[in-house]
């Protein structure tokens, strides 16, 4: 109850996130059904119905990842002293998260199952009734065990996952000289730890596809399937491409934090050294997030270049899933973005009240912006020509 309390009196753009999230959980969901939907109807593919449902990991994950950030966001969930007063210190408030992400994504999953009813002719009385009868296989009684066990997925791994993110840690002692100095003025953010791990996984990605493509084409062995009729190569290969985008999501800290770095190299100006330093102080934020969506954009750009000018044989289903993952990491990155400009606020009152003009902060932000795409864009555009190569 006191979930649903704080839920119910927060400010309409953390409604709006939650009301996100529910929508993808029942994109999200409605995919889990379908594939369901296409097991009842085929019996005898069962091979088919298990790569269906192994190409709904992309949207789930995208999801989970979109409900995880939006319940780091959440205001509600941020210790205050008055709240610890009664009794909801961290660990309480971990939980509350947890619950909230748990009761938006199974609001999503509820709707998702009224539609996918709705379109097989179980539930009457509305526009589009039995559609897609045949598809969803509507001759065959639906076993409800089976539903609710994948309407839970996203729910039940949103909710894992916000509490572990969300879940109190100790607080780190300061260094030797910030215990004799408790005044000092603050340095530059420490680097983020995982650039080269996220350049090893991007190289043993590319390394694994060529591999497995050179290694299953001398094999003769038989390509997956992937969505929109294109063939995708072997599981080898498939799991190449996972290890690239996986490195890519890795290396985002530490590369927006060398954005940072290179800003304020060579004597900068107030501009280009105050830009440097949020860069710098928003790696962490803001970093993974946009690595997931240059993975993302990777994938896509290297998906379309294979059909080599063909006219693509694309679902429903599959545009579906292809809205749910870009659309996810589209808003996470939003989400995080405004979660870094929150805490710039002291920071930019203070500015503004030393003198700054606002001309000098918008061109710090234009010049993050410019310099994040600088870097971002060539590398996700040559990452994708590595990726689509040894899938030609």
């Amino acid at each position: 109850m006191l979930a649903l309390r704080l839920a119910r009196g927060a400010r309409p753009l953390v409604q709006l996130r939650r009301l996100l999230v529910a929508a993808a959980s029942a994109g999200t969901g409605f995919l889990l059904l379908c594939t369901l939907g296409y097991a009842m109807g085929h019996p005898e593919a069962s091979g088919g119905a298990a790569l269906r449902l192994a190409w709904c990991v992309a949207p789930i994950a995208a999801t989970v990842y979109f409900a995880v950030t939006v319940a780091r966001t959440d205001p509600a969930t941020r210790p205050r002293s008055g709240l610890s007063a009664v009794g909801l210190g961290p660990a309480r408030l971990t939980v509350l998260a947890a619950i909230s992400t748990a009761v938006a994504c199974s609001l999503g999953s509820m709707v998702a199952l009224l539609f996918f009813l709705h379109l097989r002719g179980d539930l009457t009385g509305l526009p589009f009734d039995g559609a897609a009868a045949e598809l969803l296989a509507a001759d065959t009684p639906l076993p409800l065990a089976a539903a609710l066990t994948l309407l839970t997925l996203v729910p039940l791994t949103a909710s894992v996952a916000s509490a572990l993110v969300l879940r109190p840690r100790p607080a780190k002692r300061g260094t030797q000289q910030e215990q004799d100095d408790p005044e000092r003025p603050d340095a530059p953010a420490a680097a983020p730890s995982g650039l080269p791990w996220g350049v090893a996984l991007l190289a043993a990605g590319l390394a694994v596809e060529t591999y497995a493509s050179r290694a299953g084409g001398a094999a003769g062995e038989s390509a997956l399937a992937m969505p929109g009729g294109l063939n995708g190569g072997s599981g080898g290969v498939l799991a190449g491409w996972g290890l690239t985008a996986l490195g890519l999501a890795v290396a985002g800290p530490g590369l927006t934090y060398l954005c940072g770095r290179i800003l304020q190299s060579v004597r900068p100006g107030a501009m280009r050294l105050l830009a440097g330093r949020a860069l710098q102080e928003e790696a962490r934020r803001i970093g993974r997030p946009l690595g997931v969506l240059c993975a993302v954009a990777s994938g896509g750009y290297a998906a379309l270049s294979l059909y080599s000018g063909s006219r693509p044989d694309i679902g429903p289903l599959t545009t579906l899933g292809s809205l749910l993952v870009v659309g996810c990491a589209v808003l996470t990155l939003a989400t995080a973005a405004i979660e870094a400009k929150n805490a710039r606020s002291d920071t930019t009152a203070a500015l503004l009240q030393l003198g700054a003009p606002m001309t000098m902060l918008r061109g710090s932000a234009a010049l993050r912006a410019g310099a994040l795409a600088a870097l971002f864009g060539p590398l996700t555009w040559l990452v994708a020509e590595l990726a689509a190569l040894p899938l030609v």
